[in-house]
C-alpha cells in the first residue's frame, strides 16, 4: 500500500493524480465496453456480475487511492481546452448516445467500438547513422481479431 509523504502536500506529489487519472478513464473505458457487451447480449449474467463486481471494486480503490493522496475524484477530470474534457462531465457517458461535446473517454470509446488500424515506422540513429529500425501496426478494437 502506498503512504504519501506527510511532509509534502499530496496534492503536488504530482505521479499519484496522473496515475490515478489513467486508472480512472481505462475503468470508464471498460465499464462502457461491458454496457455495450451486455446491451448485444454477450455476456451471460454470471460474466455481467463478475464484471460488475470487479468495476465496483476498482471504483472503491480509485476513490479510497483519492482521499490517501488528499485529491479531489474530481481533480481527476482534466479539461483539454479546445479537446474537451478528459472524462464526462457530471451525468455521466451512456455508450452508444452521443453528446454535443463529447469527452476523449466517448471518442476513445466510440474508436474502440469501431476500430483503427495505426501504422508508422521509426528511425533511430546517431551521428547520421540510422542504427534502429521499426516498423510498427497497432490495431485497436474492442472485438476479437
Amino acid at each position: 500500500m502506498l503512504v504519501p509523504n506527510s511532509e509534502k502536500s499530496s496534492k503536488d506529489s504530482g505521479l499519484a493524480p496522473l496515475l490515478l487519472t489513467v486508472v480512472e478513464l481505462i475503468r470508464q473505458l471498460m465499464e462502457a465496453q461491458v454496457i455495450r457487451r451486455m446491451e448485444a447480449g454477450i455476456l451471460s449474467d454470471a460474466e455481467l456480475d463478475r464484471a460488475a463486481e470487479s468495476l465496483k471494486q476498482l471504483e472503491a480503490q480509485v476513490l479510497q487511492m483519492c482521499e490517501i493522496f488528499e485529491i479531489d475524484p474530481a481533480d481527476l477530470n482534466l479539461d483539454l481546452s479546445e479537446i474537451g474534457t478528459l472524462l464526462p462531465k457530471s451525468g455521466g457517458y451512456y455508450p452508444g448516445e452521443t453528446s454535443s461535446n463529447p469527452s476523449v473517454l466517448e471518442l476513445l470509446d466510440r474508436l474502440l467500438n469501431t476500430g483503427v488500424v495505426v501504422e508508422g515506422s521509426v528511425d533511430l540513429g546517431l551521428a547520421k547513422l540510422n542504427l534502429v529500425h521499426a516498423k510498427l501496426r497497432l490495431v485497436l478494437t474492442s472485438k476479437p481479431v
